[in-house]
C-alpha cells in the first residue's frame, strides 16, 4: 500500500454485543476525526456484502465525498469480525465455566489518507486550506517594513509584532512571526496561503499608530481590524468561527452533491455530473454487478459502486422496487463512483 502511516485495531470479546458495542465506538470516533478536526462531513453507514472486508461478519465505514471530482472515499473503517478467523486460528479463551469458547473479533482503522481527505475537499486554487484545529501553524504575523521608518521605528514595529505572536503562543493558539526583509510583504502573503495557515496578521506602521492589526481569513479572504489589545481571544474566536464555517460549507457541498433515483433513468448522467446517488435496493450481490456493469458501459467517467448503506435512512415506503431490479427494495444505499 502506498499509505504508510496507519493506525490500526484488533480486539476480541466474549459476545457478539460486546463486538457490535465497540465497532459503533470506534466508527463514531473515526467520524469525529473527520467531522471535528478536519471538518470534512461523512457518510457513517454499513458496507454491503460484496463492498465488505473480505472474511469478517460486517464492515461500517465512514464514507467522505469530494465534490470537486464527484467520487467518494472511504475515510476509515470499523469491522466486526465475528468468529470466522478465530475458527481459523483456534483463538480460544477460558469462558466462566473453566471451558473453552471462541472469541469475536473486531478490526478498525484509519490512514493518513484522512490528510489528502482534508485537503481534497478544502483546498482551492491557491493552495491548503487548513482547518485551524489541525493546522501546524494557526496564525502567522507579517510586518508589513516601510524604508522610511528609522531605524527605532523599525525596530519598535518587529519588536511589537513580536510581541502579539508571543501573547497567542502563550494563549495556546500556534503563531509565528515572519519578519525577513529580503521579501515583500505580498511575496509572504502568498507563501503563506499557499501553506493554508487559517489566519495572517497583517501590521505595519500605520497600525501601529493606531494601535490595531489587519486579521486575514485563509477561506473567505475576509478582512477585520482588530484592536492590539484584543488580538490573542479575537484570534482564538475567529478560529473557532472559520472550523465551524468550514464544516458547514463542506456539508452543504455533500447534501448538494447527493441526488435519489427510484428508477435506472438518471442514474448514469448524476453519476457523470459528479453525485451520489441515493437509491431503493434489494441488496443482492447479482443486482450490485448489473448496476456496476451498466454504469460502466453507460460512460466513460467509469463503474458504479456502492459506498455505504447508511445508518440515517429515509422511510422506505411499503411496496418501494428495487431501482435496478424491480424487485422488493430492503433498504437505501448510496452510489458513486470512488477513489
Amino acid at each position: 500500500s502506498r499509505e504508510f502511516l496507519w493506525q490500526e485495531g484488533h480486539t476480541a470479546f466474549t459476545n457478539k454485543a460486546d463486538a457490535d458495542k465497540e465497532v459503533r465506538h470506534i466508527l463514531d470516533l473515526y467520524r469525529r476525526v473527520y467531522e471535528e478536526l478536519l471538518a470534512v462531513p461523512v457518510i457513517p453507514g454499513v458496507k454491503s456484502e460484496k463492498e465488505k472486508f473480505a472474511g469478517g461478519l460486517y464492515t461500517t465505514t465512514v464514507e467522505a465525498f469530494v465534490p470537486h471530482t464527484g467520487r467518494g472515499i472511504q475515510g476509515a473503517t470499523s469491522h466486526c469480525l465475528g468468529q470466522n478467523f478465530a475458527k481459523m486460528f483456534q483463538i480460544e479463551y477460558e469462558n466462566k465455566n473453566g471451558g473453552r469458547s471462541m472469541v469475536w473479533q473486531n478490526s478498525w482503522g484509519c490512514t493518513t489518507r484522512t490528510i489528502g481527505v482534508a485537503i481534497m475537499v478544502h483546498g482551492d486554487n491557491k493552495g491548503l486550506v487548513l482547518p485551524p484545529r489541525v493546522a501546524p501553524l494557526q496564525v502567522v504575523v507579517v510586518t508589513i517594513p516601510n524604508s522610511k521608518l528609522s531605524a527605532e521605528d523599525a525596530k519598535k514595529l518587529n519588536d511589537t509584532a513580536k510581541g502579539m505572536s508571543d501573547s497567542m503562543i502563550d494563549a495556546g493558539l500556534r503563531s509565528k512571526l515572519d519578519d525577513r526583509d529580503n521579501y515583500t510583504p505580498g511575496w509572504k502573503y502568498n507563501h503563506w496561503e499557499l501553506k493554508g495557515v487559517p489566519l495572517r496578521c497583517e501590521f505595519g506602521p500605520r497600525d501601529m499608530e493606531a494601535g490595531h492589526c489587519v486579521v486575514v481569513r485563509r477561506d473567505t479572504g475576509a478582512k477585520e481590524t482588530v484592536k492590539l489589545s484584543d488580538l490573542t481571544a479575537r484570534a482564538k474566536e475567529m478560529c473557532e468561527e472559520m472550523q465551524a464555517d468550514m464544516l458547514q460549507r463542506a456539508t452543504e457541498k455533500r447534501n448538494a452533491s447527493v441526488v435519489t433515483c427510484t428508477s435506472w433513468d438518471g442514474f448514469v448522467e448524476a453519476l457523470d455530473d459528479c453525485k451520489m446517488i441515493l437509491t431503493p435496493w434489494c441488496e443482492t450481490k447479482e443486482s450490485e454487478e448489473l448496476v456496476k456493469k451498466k454504469s460502466q458501459e453507460g460512460s466513460e467517467g467509469g463503474a458504479a459502486k456502492t459506498l455505504c448503506i447508511p445508518f440515517i435512512q429515509p422511510p422506505l415506503e411499503p411496496g418501494t422496487k428495487c431501482f435496478i431490479t424491480g424487485a422488493p427494495a430492503t433498504t437505501w444505499v448510496i452510489w458513486g463512483r470512488s477513489y
